[in-house]
């Protein structure tokens, strides 16, 4: 897999996953959007602070799991670690798609680390300048989430912690749209996220992405 490549399934995969990360972000997002000063008047660039914060923490969690990549340079450990990330994969999409919320249980241990987290959040609501929105997004980027610890998993398969980090910085990115519409128009994208058959498609998609990531020919070697 190219690094082009592997960028651009970082980004659409951002983009298919946007309907959980509404679940998870969408409410912070929106509050971001209704609880600034309006006098002020910038909504956009606030929404804009919050999801570079985001990203960061995105960015910089891969950076610090792809750091111990020397750990999974041999083939055997690769092959595992890619496919246990396409089998959560499998998992967000049925649980994007509304068959099956198993993968519930994988964001409830993120608890541990987000409960010490999340006060701080709540201390800087509700948003009044860019760089209280921008650590606001940097916190909530380290939110409990299915969908960004499969792709940190398979971030951790890249060459190096800079490939790593730019996946998740891609991966981020595809999420930036919805997470604007959410914050700018709330309503309108909330009632197109609860119509099923987006749901269903978007989580058909991610699940496609889930089996493409697995590396059946490794595993098929490796059984015979």
């Amino acid at each position: 897999m190219t690094e082009s490549l592997s960028a651009f399934t970082a980004l659409l995969l951002g983009l298919l996953g946007s309907a959980h990360c509404l679940g998870m972000c969408g409410g912070i997002s929106s509050a971001v959007a209704m609880g600034i000063d309006r006098k002020n008047q910038q909504p956009l660039l606030l929404l804009l602070g919050f999801n570079a914060g985001r990203i960061a923490s995105y960015s910089l969690a891969g950076a610090l799991l792809g750091s111990i990549g020397w750990l999974i340079r041999s083939p055997e450990v690769s092959l595992i670690l890619r496919t246990l990330a396409g089998s959560i994969l499998i998992f967000m999409g049925l649980y994007v798609a509304q068959i099956w919320k198993a993968l519930a249980y994988l964001e409830k241990q993120g608890n541990l680390l987000w409960r010490h987290i999340q006060p701080l959040s709540r201390k800087l609501l509700p948003v009044s300048n860019p760089l209280q929105s921008l650590a606001l997004g940097a916190l909530w980027g380290w939110l409990p989430c299915g969908l960004v610890y499969s792709t940190l998993i398979w971030s951790a398969t890249a060459s190096d912690w800079k490939t790593s980090a730019l996946l998740m910085a891609c991966f981020g990115l595809g999420t930036v749209p919805a997470m604007l519409a959410t914050g700018l128009l709330a309503n309108q994208v909330q009632t197109l996220l609860r119509n099923r058959k987006a749901q269903t498609i978007a989580g058909l998609l991610i699940i496609a992405f889930g089996l493409y990531t697995i590396p059946w020919r490794g595993l098929v070697s490796g059984l015979a």
